[in-house]
């Protein structure tokens, strides 16, 4: 096992590294380093039973993590993408799953437990990159955060059904026993550890040991696990619940920032061992069956993601990208196959041929994530579909209709709101721009002067009046798409006074590159705002507090120069 590991971590590492140079992300390096070293490759680990047990050991991890991070806040501040966008993802998943399986001489359960396994996508694929990217709190990040956590909500009742898809019709009335055996004994194991678990984190750290708690979380998430486990429920899904169980009690963070190195090593050899999965032979005889496969991944997936987003009236460009970045299939996948082995679900050669396009649809996310917001930067440009979203777009002003020397307000946020407010109070003009459909719908209705369009769109900003406008605000949550829309206007209006809203201080050089004339970065204005707080606390002047404050700034301009 320990020259297994040895072999693993060190061609693993190298791979993604080399990967790394032509911005590959880790992750897809990891898979491509367990296809090269699986048995079914090179056949540098031949052993899979030590494959199968480093498996599980890293599926037990990563979903303990992955309930680790949810909490009830998040879950609230995302019950419209959770609820609505979620369920109907899955579902129109799983249903058109099975429409297309009974085609091909399978079953309903069959085809029902194959629209399970597709429905569900990659979190930790997803995630990594949107957090690469800086993402997370763009519309389509929330969107897509919102779809993921339901999927892993979904895993749950997916495993629990499991029995009940392989039993024959005289036998359901047993499995639904069992099914309720298991709901009981996890609802018990849920409800004990949310009274006994937040007492011993509690006592564990007032010792303040921290290796002590670092064993006592681990020991909660192996356990619940374990307990689970003992009426029929998989050790996965049992670390999961775990995972929640810790996430509502007061000690999450410190959980989660002290099991992030194991969290993150074992999740990089869970990847690895995917790969391992991966058979070459499968695609030497006949390739098509595979690519069949993986074409219907993707294209379904983002098909029925990209639907649902414009059902819930998300703009065109945020329903893309999401579908674009969530069409792969996931890690559950593997845990759902692995969980349905001998009862008669998925046989050979299918279940091979999925896994292979399953892994394949994982390599090819982080070039679909990439590609994206290029794919979506001319999507305003559909028209047809904007007026079905049923909101004004810019491109329906005319020229008598357009203002001058006004201000156009890209993004209605908490910024662009609070800017809205304090020019109606002035008496300036002003328009606002936003590709939230439901947004723009509500202002229109307020008799706001607000438009549906994408900002980085030539046209669109030539129908706001961009030649005629005082200044431009770009004030949306995208910093790839404030880049776009700020390189967009200077090219169109070379004199105008361009201000942009972005979040880091590392975001401030590019947007200044690509011609802004002023720069407002979050993080910055949120130090200041503390310094000026805990300072004027502890007596200090005004004018000293100015000083300091001035010489912030100084230092700033430093840096950016």
């Amino acid at each position: 096992m320990l020259s297994d590991l040895l072999l693993i971590f060190a061609i693993g590492v190298g791979v993604a590294l080399v990967l790394h140079r032509v911005r590959v992300p880790s992750i897809a390096g990891f898979i491509v380093a367990g296809i090269l070293i699986g048995p079914r490759s090179l056949s540098l680990i031949t052993d899979l039973h030590d494959i199968e047990i480093m498996a599980e050991v890293g599926v037990i991890l990563l979903l303990f993590g992955v309930g680790l991070e949810l909490s009830l806040e998040k879950v609230r501040r995302l019950w419209k993408p959770i609820v609505l966008g979620g369920a109907l993802q899955v579902g129109i998943t799983i249903g058109v799953a099975a429409w297309i399986s009974t085609g091909f001489a399978l079953n309903l359960k069959q085809g029902i437990f194959l629209g399970f396994m597709v429905a569900v996508s990659s979190t930790v694929i997803v995630l990594r990159g949107l957090e690469y990217r800086g993402e997370i709190n763009a519309p389509h990040g929330r969107f897509a955060l919102g779809i993921l956590i339901f999927q892993d909500l979904c895993v749950v009742p997916m495993m629990l059904a499991i029995p009940i898809l392989a039993e024959s019709q005289g036998d359901i009335a047993d499995s639904l026993i069992a099914l309720a055996k298991a709901a009981a004994v996890v609802v018990g194991v849920l409800i004990a550890s949310r009274i006994a678990v937040p007492r011993l984190l509690h006592h564990v750290a007032l010792t303040r040991q921290r290796d002590l708690f670092v064993l006592v979380v681990l020991l909660i998430c192996i356990g619940t696990a374990w307990v689970v486990s003992l009426v029929g429920v998989s050790l996965a899904l049992g670390a999961f619940l775990a995972g929640l169980v810790v996430a509502g009690s007061d000690y999450r963070h410190q959980a989660v920032a002290e099991l992030i190195p194991f969290r993150e090593v074992l999740a990089s050899l869970f990847f690895i061992t995917i790969g391992m999965l991966f058979d070459p032979a499968v695609l030497i005889p006949d390739p098509r069956p595979v690519f069949t496969l993986l074409g219907v991944i993707l294209i379904g997936k983002f098909a029925v993601v990209m639907a649902v987003g414009l059902i819930l009236g998300l703009p065109l460009k945020v329903s893309l990208i999401t579908g674009m970045s969530l069409a792969q299939a996931g890690e559950f996948l593997f845990v759902l196959l692995r969980a349905a082995q001998g009862k008669n679900l998925v046989g050979d050669p299918l279940a091979s041929q999925l896994v292979a396009a399953a892994i394949l649809s994982m390599l090819i996310t982080p070039l679909l994530m990439y590609l994206s917001p290029h794919v979506a930067a001319g999507v305003s440009r559909v028209n047809i579909l904007q007026r079905l979203l049923g909101v004004r777009t810019a491109r329906a002003l005319n020229d008598s209709a357009q203002m001058t020397d006004h201000v156009i307000i890209a993004g209605h946020g908490i910024a662009g709101e609070a800017l809205v407010d304090a020019l109606r109070a002035q008496g300036i003009p002003y328009s606002i721009v936003d590709l939230n459909a439901e947004t723009i719908r509500l202002l229109s209705m307020q008799g706001e002067p607000a438009y549906f369009g994408d900002v980085t769109s030539a046209e669109v900003l030539e129908r706001l009046g961009i030649h005629r406008a005082r200044e431009l605000v770009v004030t949306i949550s995208d910093s790839e798409a404030a880049v776009r829309a700020t390189s967009t206007a200077r090219k169109l209006a070379p004199d105008l006074p361009l201000l942009a809203r972005v979040r880091y201080v590392g975001e401030v050089e590019p947007m200044l590159e690509v011609g802004a004339t002023t720069v407002v970065a979050s993080e910055y204005e949120s130090a200041v705002e503390i310094v000026s707080l805990v300072l004027a606390r502890h007596g200090i002047e005004n004018r000293e507090i100015n000083t300091h404050i001035e010489r912030m700034h100084a230092n700033c301009r430093a840096k950016e120069s």
